[in-house]
């Protein structure tokens, strides 16, 4: 039997680690709970579970046949990473040398293969893979599954063991084994890791006239949220703006998230100030933080045209908070794939031995409040697209074209989700045209028009009158209807009158483009999980 001193230390200290983590505040803080009163181990339900725990330890202890891996220490260690592993994939125990090791990723570059992973139904996965990055052009595609990283094999690692053999020394080469799903394909790549500069907003053009004619619709993609996304995206817009464009396409796919600061920054250029987007909720609702707002818009006017957003399932955190928010709130058109569905906070709660505990304190709920963890946002149109055409578009963003060339590129694609936006805006945009022009022309329907004059010595007509008109007598019809082009003169013989001319409404005024005009001019403008490594 486990003996009794042995049992009460482990008794109070997993009784004690418990009750912090039911008591945590607002997430990104730990505090140490008020001390409760001590149960009787009779009436602690806790305590029949960690007799057990620590029953197990002894046993092997005793009885595994390499004594030096048995240690208290390596026990407890494992039982951390079981115990948290066992809540969901974004739980983990990192140990002190893991834990310096995510400090380190806060930096703004790092040296890897370029490459965004996050366990999948237990599988290690590739969500995204930045392109220009090692992974990218060795030809690595989202959705491939990693089952080797150098000798090791993945199926019992964590994201942050799997980042920690990914990166390295810039210069240095690792092998990756993965496995390609929808084949029966194991590939292996040499990838050489280097330095990873990342610029969050790509792209920025008005698409060719081959997508977008007679429109001018905007494009831009942001491939992660750092702190300069929502300025330079800015930037961006206004000089679209000042190019004419009429509708925006902003492309997510493929994009891990990042800094929600900077995701509720994006929202903030196409919503009015101080709008609620994202509040998080956790299980002590007096512990939630505020809810997230839009920030002031400093003098700036709102934008107000159509907008599409695409997204698919390699689009997570951050990039689904967007895609929610302005899906809730009747701001954009979404276009895609349901969304990879992380919508959860984790809080790194530092342990005395330098380790550290990665929890899920909350969730983050869209303005609607839906929660997308688990669930993702479901587009409002559905489009996919093959990993043949994903492939294509992989292609194209590493490709380093510019100007005219890359925008052209982008047209010849065939890139199916993007066509079915520009169709969508330019259909939002049809309308918007046909209900500036149709509410005058009702109007002068409904204006009386004066009659003609008539010849001097002719009955001026008669004002016509709200009664109801008298029936028509009968008309002659002829045996035979005389050919369009020769239409005979009005017969004084015949007992029906002339029809009046019928009044022709003055012309709509619309300060949209018609659809039949003349195509405007091309003119262009040349994480955790998910995880980079």
């Amino acid at each position: 039997m486990t003996p009794a001193p042995l049992r009460l230390a482990f008794l109070l200290t997993f009784s004690s680690g418990l009750a912090s983590v039911g008591l945590l505040p607002a997430p990104l803080t730990a505090q140490e709970p008020p001390p409760a009163a001590a149960a009787k181990p009779a009436d602690d339900p806790a305590y029949a579970q960690l007799e057990l725990l620590t029953r197990a330890m002894e046993i092997i202890r005793q009885n595994y046949v390499n004594e030096k891996e048995v240690s208290y220490e390596k026990l407890v260690e494992g039982a951390l990473e079981g115990m948290l592993r066992k809540l969901d994939p974004h739980c983990e125990y990192m140990g002190r040398s893991l834990f310096e090791e995510m400090q380190q990723e806060q930096r703004d570059t790092s040296e890897g293969v370029g490459i965004t992973i996050a366990l999948r139904e237990g599988t290690l996965t590739i969500i995204t893979v930045q392109e220009n990055g090692p992974a990218a052009k060795a030809g690595v595609q989202p959705n491939d599954q990693i089952i080797r990283i150098g000798e090791v094999l993945t199926d019992s690692m964590s994201t942050m063991e799997a980042v920690q053999h990914l990166k390295g020394k810039a210069g240095e080469a690792i092998r990756i084994t993965v496995r390609r799903p929808g084949t029966k394909q194991f590939l292996d790549f040499n990838l050489v890791r280097q330095a990873l500069h990342e610029s969050s907003v790509r792209d920025a053009m008005l698409l060719h006239d081959r997508l977008a004619s007679p429109w001018k619709i905007g494009y831009a993609r942001i491939t992660e949220f750092t702190q300069n996304t929502p300025k330079d995206l800015s930037n961006e817009l206004d000089k679209l703006e000042k190019e004419g464009m009429q509708a925006f396409i902003l492309d997510l796919r493929n994009n891990p998230g990042g800094l929600i600061d900077s995701a509720v920054g994006v929202c903030g250029e196409f919503l009015p100030p101080n709008t609620v987007v994202v509040t998080t909720e956790g299980r002590v609702a007096s512990q939630n933080p505020p809810p997230y707002r839009t920030p002031p818009r400093e003098g700036k006017a709102l934008r107000k045209y159509p907008m599409a957003i695409l997204i698919n399932q390699g689009s997570a955190s951050g990039s689904e908070l967007v895609a929610g928010a302005l899906q809730d709130l009747k701001r954009a058109i979404i276009v895609g794939t349901t969304s990879f569905g992380k919508g959860s906070v984790q809080t790194i709660l530092p342990m005395k031995n330098g380790a550290a505990m990665r929890l899920t304190t909350a969730k983050y709920y869209t303005p609607a409040h839906r929660t997308i963890h688990e669930n993702g946002v479901e587009p409002n149109i559905v489009s996919s697209l093959t990993s043949e055409e994903e492939g294509k578009i992989m292609q194209w963003r590493a490709d380093t074209s510019s100007g005219e060339a890359r925008g052209l590129d982008l047209a010849k694609l065939g890139d199916r989700q993007l066509e079915r936006a520009t169709d969508v805006l330019k259909g939002v945009l049809v309308y918007q045209q046909f209900e500036k022009g149709a509410a005058p022309a009702a109007a002068a329907t409904t204006t009386p028009t004066p009659p003609a004059p008539g010849k001097p010595g002719e009955p001026k007509p008669a004002t016509p009158k709200a009664a109801p008109a008298p029936k028509p007598k009968p008309v002659t019809v002829p045996d035979k209807i005389p050919p369009p082009a020769a239409t005979p003169a009005p017969t004084p013989g015949l007992s029906s009158p002339a029809p009046a001319a019928a009044p022709t409404p003055a012309p709509a005024p619309s300060s949209a483009p018609s659809p039949t005009a003349t195509p405007p001019k091309d003119e262009k403008k040349p994480t955790p999980p998910p995880t980079e490594g």
